[in-house]
């Protein structure tokens, strides 16, 4: 046994200092991960360009990236930002049967394929983006258009 009585610390630690002006003021996205999951490719193929953007900046920052990149960092949470809202302007009864899908099936994408090709239909005919996979093998079908999911129950 330890004879050192044991300190908890219950207390938050808040860095109440405000940001630079020189930082841009974005809002919060507010979504939790289920919501960001689903339209996670359709964030990557509109933010491509200002996520390379705050990836570039955090590799040459040389580990102090959090700080020096966060103009960069907001632009891409500012992109997302948009990209959610144009879902859910124009998606919103898809996109939220997706989320809940992926909410009710421990956030895993292959008990979802149906509702997500009807979410993917409506985003590529309202919003012109298409989801692609990267790293997926030119000669072989993306896995979201496989005609038959080998391991969903939702055959």
């Amino acid at each position: 046994m330890s004879a050192r009585q044991p300190r908890f610390n219950q207390h938050v630690l808040v860095d109440t200092t405000p940001l630079p002006d020189s930082v841009p003021k974005v809002p919060e996205i507010g979504a939790s991960s289920a919501p960001l999951l689903s339209a996670s490719f359709f964030i990557g193929a509109r933010c491509k360009a200002f996520n390379d953007d705050y990836m570039l900046c955090k590799t040459e920052a040389n580990g102090t990236g959090e700080i020096d990149c966060l103009r960069e960092g907001r632009k891409v949470t500012r992109c997302a930002a948009s990209v959610l809202e144009d879902i859910n302007k124009h998606c919103l009864a898809e996109f939220r049967k997706h989320w809940e899908c992926l909410e009710n099936n421990n956030q895993q994408l292959w008990h979802c394929r149906r509702p997500e090709t009807k979410l993917n239909r409506c985003v590529f005919d309202n919003l012109k983006i298409e989801k692609a996979i990267p790293g997926t093998p030119a000669n072989e079908t993306p896995v979201h258009l496989r005609e038959r999911q080998i391991y969903s129950q939702n055959l």
